[in-house]
């Protein structure tokens, strides 16, 4: 359907005007036809071409009302329920059985019902304010009428789209109904708001709706031209500086001062400085080449711009001052380190490799190490001391909740805004191709629907691929062979495989008690002094100070919280000596002010104990063992209990326990009844007698197999309703064989069995090796027994009555 345009017309013709008749329903697609307009339809559609020839039938008129949008599921149009009754006074049949017909709108009406059944559709029909074209208006009409016509002409002055012929028919025009169809008609709205104002009714109601659509029709198109203004002087000052620039291009060449080419001349100077690889300086020289072509606002221009200062700030043949030429003092190295950090004897004793075999051979490639333990063990510090010791430069990018592939690798230039990733950005940033590069929390990478940034890293951490590490953004090659990569994880199942096998591993394990103390005294207490102002004071923390606050402040691997604890005491002396006019009169200098804080000190500055030992009971009990765990801020006590009654040999589990654990309980219960021949239990129904099995603190998860020796203990205690020798802990996982196998965190399981003051701990056989490797304190606070089976446990653990008499007692 086609709309080539709109006549008006003053009268009617044809036979009188009556409110109800019945007419042929011509539906409209996407218009709405007003009285007293004319308008040339094309009819394709078969509704259309019916209802016209039914119309001819009859006396050439007919109901024109405006289709609703059509869903692809319904089968027939529907009508809004009110139009115009339209006559047709010129229509053509083309060869192809479709119409062109001209039609003129005489009145509005509204459809009252539609008669089906035949073809066309009907339509019964009843006019809506039939005589307004003959009534003459009254005051307040008038008064509408004037401020519409006049709100009008502002429309059709800010819209430029309403012809001479229409205006000045409005401006003629006294009938109030004979304006509001030809303004109506003007207004370009869709085709929902012509009906709302087609159907009303009242006179006044129409020309105040008309008005307040011409209001908001007015403001829209003031806004429009406001911003438009903005933007054609946004443009024409854009389009000035560009004609000034040419200008004065033109005047420095006429000077013998080409800037455009200095600058050029410039960044061709740096890259030849640079010494690049050949592969790199081509494509640059490349780059420059297309970007003298292009106009200097360009935005290719400035993307270009951009790419070869990149190329130019990289270091692709600097290295850090010294270490290439260094004559590898691995004692400087070692104070240094030792400096800084206490223990972490494995740490320090591969960059000690490293930097020997370094000096035997200077081209070695760099490492990839990956620190792991637990938070506040100082892994990141250790990556700037390993920098200082080696005499290279320090980066650190945190991977902590990235998930964007293009984090490490940049985008490709033709994105908006587009850089290199983290990578390159820190070797631009570090200046040299041998950094000490730390990837701090390479455990809390994730990734989505945007990459996996741990693939992308694969490429980064492998010695035989990084040489030629390729960043999106730069599209060349750069070598990362030299940078010795440092990452640290607080865990490493999180860590993917492909990934984790392109590291060597090097575990930092939670410090004990005595490591705490030294830590404090050497390195926490003179920091804090230093930050809070007292260094020049005569302070000092007692041992057995900083003990209390390790055991009943501080729960923890590392010493982030003793650290904050040592904070807070400084702070309230520091308090202490203001209040006391220190360090604020030259009488009294900071250097004279002293204070010694001890152990009964503690209360009075950190308040009450923050943590307790772990739920141990001292006295022996039926049916409860001590296990050992290992968590990632440190070791602590496993209690297990165990209760028996009568029931059907169910076994139930509770403590908020994980499968594995749940498992291993199950499988300690089988391996009993499996052997009760050799125990004297004094449940008579093994099978007709339930189990639980509960594991104290049950608002904490709990999980993993090496409960599973303890477990066992725990049922056996209650199964021959003995206790176990108090003051035992015991770790390993339990097979169904009763053999022990080996677990990990012994440091930590460790320091957590002599903190709550255990006497003895059982190993498993296979764990001797750690045992050999822990330091001279841990050994001599705890005695260790080894065991290669649960028997060997429980000769241990119980005394000989747990045994039958007819058995004897292994002798280990």
């Amino acid at each position: 359907m086609k709309v080539p345009g709109t006549k008006f017309f003053s009268g009617l013709k044809g036979k009188p005007l009556v409110e109800v008749e019945e007419l042929p329903l011509l539906p409209l697609r996407e218009l709405v036809l007003f009285p007293q307009t004319i308008i040339q339809v094309f009819l394709t559609y078969r509704q259309g071409t019916s209802a016209v020839e039914e119309a001819l039938r009859r006396d050439a008129r007919l109901f024109a009302v405006c289709q609703k949008p059509q869903d692809s599921s319904s089968t027939q149009a529907e009508t809004y329920s009110v139009g115009s009754v339209a006559r047709i006074i010129q229509h053509l049949r083309l060869p192809d059985g479709t119409y062109r017909v001209v039609l003129q709108g005489e009145y509005r009406a509204e459809m009252k019902s539609r008669l089906e059944g035949w073809e066309p559709a009907m339509a019964l029909i009843e006019a809506i304010n039939i005589r307004g074209l003959e009534e003459a208006p009254g005051p307040e009409t008038s008064a509408l009428m004037r401020a519409v016509q006049k709100s009008f002409s502002l429309y059709a002055e800010l819209s430029k789209k309403v012809s001479t012929d229409t205006i000045a028919a409005v401006e003629k025009t006294d009938n109030p109904e004979r304006l509001a169809n030809l303004v109506c008609n003007s207004l370009a709205l869709k085709a929902e708001r012509k009906i709302a104002l087609i159907g009303i009714a009242d006179m006044e109601k129409r020309l105040e709706t008309i008005l307040e659509t011409l209001e908001s029709e007015n403001e829209i198109f003031g806004i429009q031209k406001n911003i438009s203004g903005k933007v054609k002087s946004r443009m024409d000052k854009n389009q000035r500086e560009y004609y000034l620039h040419e200008q004065l291009k033109e005047i420095n060449k006429e000077l013998g001062k080409d800037t455009a080419e200095d600058e050029f001349a410039d960044l061709e100077k740096l890259l030849e400085e640079k010494h690049l690889p050949e592969e790199i300086f081509v494509k640059a020289h490349k780059e420059i080449a297309r970007l003298r072509k292009l106009q200097p606002f360009s935005p290719e221009a400035g993307v270009l711009r951009g790419y070869l200062e990149w190329i130019a700030d990289l270091p692709w043949a600097e290295y850090s001052p010294g270490t290439e030429n260094s004559s590898g003092d691995l004692g400087e190295a070692e104070k240094i380190l030792d400096e800084d950090h206490f223990n972490m004897r494995k740490a320090k004793e591969r960059i000690i490799e490293f930097i020997a075999v370094h000096r035997l051979k200077p081209a070695i490639k760099g490492p990839i190490l990956c620190f792991v333990g637990p938070p506040g063990t100082g892994k990141t510090s250790l990556g700037k001391s390993v920098a200082r010791a080696l005499g290279r430069r320090f980066v650190r990018i945190s991977l902590g909740g990235v998930r964007d592939e293009a984090e490490i690798r940049g985008h490709r230039k033709t994105y908006v805004g587009a850089l290199p990733g983290k990578i390159i950005q820190s070797m631009r940033k570090a200046g040299a191709m041998n950094p000490v590069f730390l990837l701090d929390e390479i455990d809390k990478l994730s990734n989505d629907y945007r990459g996996d940034p741990s693939s992308a890293l694969l490429e980064v951490l492998d010695p035989e691929q990084n040489f030629s590490f390729t960043d999106h953004y730069m599209e060349v090659p750069y070598d990362l062979s030299k940078v010795l990569f440092i990452a640290t994880a607080n865990s490493l199942h999180t860590i993917p495989y492909p990934l984790l096998d392109r590291m060597e591993i090097i575990e930092i394990p939670g410090y004990g008690e005595h490591e705490k103390l030294a830590i404090a005294q050497k390195f926490l207490v003179p920091k804090e002094l230093e930050e809070n102002g007292l260094a020049g004071a005569k302070i000092n923390f007692t041992d057995e100070c900083i003990r209390e606050i390790i055991r009943h402040w501080t729960s923890e691997s590392g010493v982030r919280s003793l650290e904050r604890e040592i904070a807070r005491c400084v702070r309230r002396v520091a308090k202490d000596a203001v209040k006391k006019d220190y360090g604020l009169t030259p009488e009294k200098p900071i250097s004279s002010f002293k204070k010694s804080i001890g152990q009964k000190d503690l209360e009075k500055l950190l308040g009450r104990h923050k943590y307790k030992n772990d739920l141990v009971f001292l006295e022996a009990r039926v049916g409860v063992s001590y296990g050992l765990a290992w968590t990632e801020t440190g070791g602590t006590m496993l209690p297990v209990e165990t209760s028996s009654f009568e029931g059907s040999g169910d076994l139930i589990i509770t403590g908020n326990l994980g499968d594995v654990m749940k498992e291993s309980a199950r499988i300690a219960l089988s391996w009993l009844r499996s052997v009760q021949g050799r125990y004297n239990f004094q449940v008579k129904d093994v099978g007709k007698t339930n189990f639980h099995v509960h594991v104290p603190e049950g608002a904490i998860p709990k999980d993993g197999p090496s409960a599973g020796v303890t477990l066992a203990a725990s049922l056996l205690s209650t199964l021959c309703h003995i206790p176990p020798k108090p003051g035992i802990a015991m770790t390993g996982e339990l097979t169904l064989t009763g053999r022990i196998l080996p677990i990990g965190g012994l440091k930590e399981k460790l320091l957590a069995a002599i903190r709550n003051g255990m006497q003895e701990v059982l190993l498993p056989e296979d764990n001797r090796e750690d045992w050999a490797e822990l330091d001279k304190e841990i050994k001599s606070s705890i005695k260790v027994s080894f065991v290669e089976s649960a028997e060997d446990a429980f000769t241990l653990l119980f005394s000989e009555e747990v045994l039958r008499k007819d058995k004897t007692v292994r002798k280990k």
